[in-house]
């Protein structure tokens, strides 16, 4: 039987009922400003007196040189691209999120499985295959989707770190240069964001509101979630 925690079939060792912590997932496209929110979280949850840790993709010691590697000669296929992502993310899952969820930290991870689900499904077309790989992820207590529009989005990327080859979705040829084919894979990505908005009850953020209305907003989403948890006290770093 699948375990509701999990969303497939999960990790036959875990028992998710040992997990007192909390995981709380910021998601949204490239560029929507999750880091940004993220760290102002852990402050204000820190003040709280809240033990909290943050992860967030490609941050795997296992594989974040390798897939920096790996994306800099831009011939990455899907398959691969995929597959990179995954064990990424199964690495921290084992070495970073579980240790922290069962000591009682609260988790704040900067992008989740629902990412790898959005660029798999636009590149492919195949929701299934992607899903399956993630099978034995855990089911955040909470997701916030800070969502954007595109134009705001585009706007806001030029503003501040510019567009890169796989944020723009190159490999797809979408269009001619990296302005075009960055708002068509960007409106691509947002569609299916917002389709599992409604698919998996994300709590969904207007990021085009001012950095202080969106945390504010983050703030009061998170705090029914922590109501009766008492967890540790004090951040650091996660127990062996």
């Amino acid at each position: 039987m699948v375990d509701a925690r999990y969303f497939g079939d999960g990790l036959t060792y875990l028992n998710p009922s040992d997990l007192k912590g909390k995981l709380i997932a910021i998601e949204g496209t490239d560029g929507v400003g999750r880091s940004t929110h993220i760290e102002m979280l852990q402050e204000w949850l820190e003040v709280q007196g809240y033990g909290v840790i943050t992860t967030g993709w490609t941050r795997s010691n296992l594989m974040s040189k390798t897939i920096e590697v790996a994306k800099a000669g831009n011939i990455l296929d899907r398959w691969s691209l995929s597959l990179l992502y995954a064990t990424d993310f199964a690495d921290r899952l084992e070495h970073q999120i579980i240790p922290a969820l069962r000591s009682g930290f609260v988790v704040l991870a900067d992008r989740y499985i629902y990412t790898a689900f959005a660029r798999d499904f636009v590149r492919s077309g195949d929701r299934k295959w992607i899903r399956d790989v993630f099978g034995f992820a855990l089911i955040p207590d909470l997701v916030c989707y800070l969502r954007i529009d595109v134009e705001t989005l585009t706007l806001r990327v030029i503003e501040t770190t510019g567009m890169n080859y796989w944020e723009s979705g190159m490999d797809l040829r979408l269009g001619d240069d990296l302005y075009d084919s960055f708002k068509k894979y960007q409106s691509l990505l947002i569609k299916e964001f917002d389709k599992m908005a409604e698919e998996f009850q994300f709590d969904v953020v207007d990021a085009r509101k001012s950095p202080e209305e969106i945390q504010s907003e983050l703030r009061g989403r998170i705090l029914p979630v922590l109501q009766n948890h008492t967890g540790v006290a004090g951040a650091g770093r996660v127990p062996a």
